[in-house]
């Protein structure tokens, strides 16, 4: 009886100690999920140069390989209606960069007109700038790659001076003396002690410029969260600074060299990026870092590069400097470990300038007043998501024709030329190819999108063709 007596008085207090063991880990593990979720997450934005809707593996391509950022979209959600700020660089990033659309923002060209000269145009100092706002929230910003915002002789207009504390960028144009500018020359934080682009000693642009980003992870204070804007130069046309590589030769005799070459940079980005994730996974980082991904326009057409070769856009109608589908919608995907669910695929319809009130509210902080965006973080999350009553694109270049404006508003899409006198419309939701304009059979709808097109561009000097000015 005393033996039976001890025996259970043993296995309580086992029990009872087992029990607490489970009880401190329970409450240790809490402890660690409060840090992790009091802490602000990192954020890295990726954006490619000129990649087509249909560019990548998980979009649709069949030919040009993007094993990664194939499997890393998988594991995130995937857009398929998410559109750039337009459809050429300099004014997209613009609208990126401030949460502006085309309409509103300050830089609506690549350049803008001067007098009897185009040139380019900076943002203006009352732009408040994604590195501003999240360096004013406590954030360590930094910009490697393609700025596009600034003018070259002036470099308060640069990266380094609109809210990243740690700018590497490109630098083109004139100097102060006229002189062309060498494009391989990177500034490194505004300084003369600038690094020239060897290209013989690195496989490609982007390889360049993610050493850059993996020293700045290493440098970078630890207890402080961060964000990291990679603007990289892949597929771009012009990227004339390509090693020698053996990528794709297998297909030599069937593909022409521009042609091999431009899938070439789209698979040497690839592992780039996947050398950027690997050293966050080392570094413990990763769970808390959401990663998005995206181009700044559709594809580019030039340089002998033949958009069609890859069918680079798709199922989408143009490419760049068109607001035709094809030269705006773009591929993007969002991961983040454990808050986006694995695998999901998102039909919301949203653009640039909802990137900044989304980072905002991923920092926890307010976003400025008066921008035109609508966070899709609930949309991320699987939380009820408010929508856009429209959305909204303009483009401007030398010359009448050169001006073009587009509405999306649910399914319906709008397209006008300044000169056509002629707005287009289609149905996406049965003609995302964009072939049959239906505007005459809904003159109702082609009324609204005028008065869209009307309201929401606002006139400004550089650009003679804004302010919705068209003749009916």
């Amino acid at each position: 009886m005393k033996k039976t007596k001890l025996t259970i008085v043993f296995i309580l207090t086992i029990a009872a100690f087992l029990s607490f063991t489970e009880e401190k880990k329970e409450s240790k593990l809490a402890m660690v999920e409060t840090i992790v979720a009091d802490k602000k997450p990192n954020i890295i934005f990726l954006l490619a140069d000129d990649m087509g809707y249909g560019e990548l593996g998980s979009y649709g391509q069949q030919t040009m390989k993007t094993p990664f950022l194939d499997s890393l979209a998988s594991q995130g959600m995937r857009f398929t209606d998410f559109y750039a700020g337009t459809a050429v660089c300099s004014p997209s990033r613009a609208v990126l960069m401030t949460g502006l659309h085309t309409g509103h923002v300050s830089i609506r060209g690549n350049k803008g007109k001067y007098k009897n000269n185009y040139k380019r145009v900076p943002l203006k100092k009352s732009e408040t700038t994604l590195g501003e706002m999240l360096q004013n929230a406590g954030y360590q910003t930094a910009m490697i790659g393609k700025w596009h915002l600034g003018v070259s002789n002036d470099d308060t207009t640069w990266a380094k001076e609109r809210g990243f504390q740690y700018a590497v960028q490109e630098q083109w144009g004139e100097n102060e003396k006229g002189e062309e500018i060498d494009e391989r020359v990177h500034w490194v934080n505004n300084t003369q002690d600038s690094i020239f682009y060897d290209y013989n000693k690195y496989s490609c642009l982007d390889e360049f410029r993610t050493n850059f980003a993996l020293d700045y992870l290493d440098k970078k204070t630890n207890d402080t969260p961060f964000f990291l804007y990679m603007s990289y130069r892949t597929p771009h046309a012009h990227e004339y600074f390509l090693r020698k590589t053996d990528l794709y030769k297998d297909k030599i005799e069937e593909w022409p060299e521009i042609e091999r070459r431009h899938a070439a940079r789209i698979t040497m980005l690839d592992k780039q990026i996947r050398r950027l994730f690997n050293k966050l996974k080392a570094s413990g980082e990763l769970e808390n870092t959401i990663i998005i991904f995206t181009s700044d326009n559709g594809p580019t057409n030039e340089n002998y590069h033949d958009y069609k070769f890859f069918n680079s856009s798709g199922d989408l109608k143009g490419y760049k400097r068109d607001l035709y589908e094809g030269g705006i919608r773009v591929p993007m995907f969002a991961y983040w470990q454990h808050k986006i669910k694995s695998g999901t695929i998102s039909k919301h319809q949203s653009t640039f300038y909802d990137v900044m009130p989304t980072l905002a509210e991923i920092a926890k902080i307010e976003a400025p007043t008066n921008i035109d965006g609508i966070s899709f973080l609930p949309e991320l999350l699987n939380k009820n998501q408010v929508k856009h009553k429209h959305l909204y694109w303009e483009i401007h270049g030398k010359g009448v024709k050169s001006f073009k404006q587009a509405t999306r508003f649910g399914n319906w899409k709008a397209i006008r030329q300044f000169n056509s006198h002629h707005t287009e419309l289609y149905n996406l939701e049965n003609d995302i190819n964009e072939t049959n304009d239906v505007s005459a059979t809904y003159p109702a709808l082609v009324e609204k999108a005028n008065k869209i097109l009307k309201q929401e561009s606002v006139q400004i000097e550089q650009y003679p063709f804004s302010g919705g000015v068209f003749k009916d």
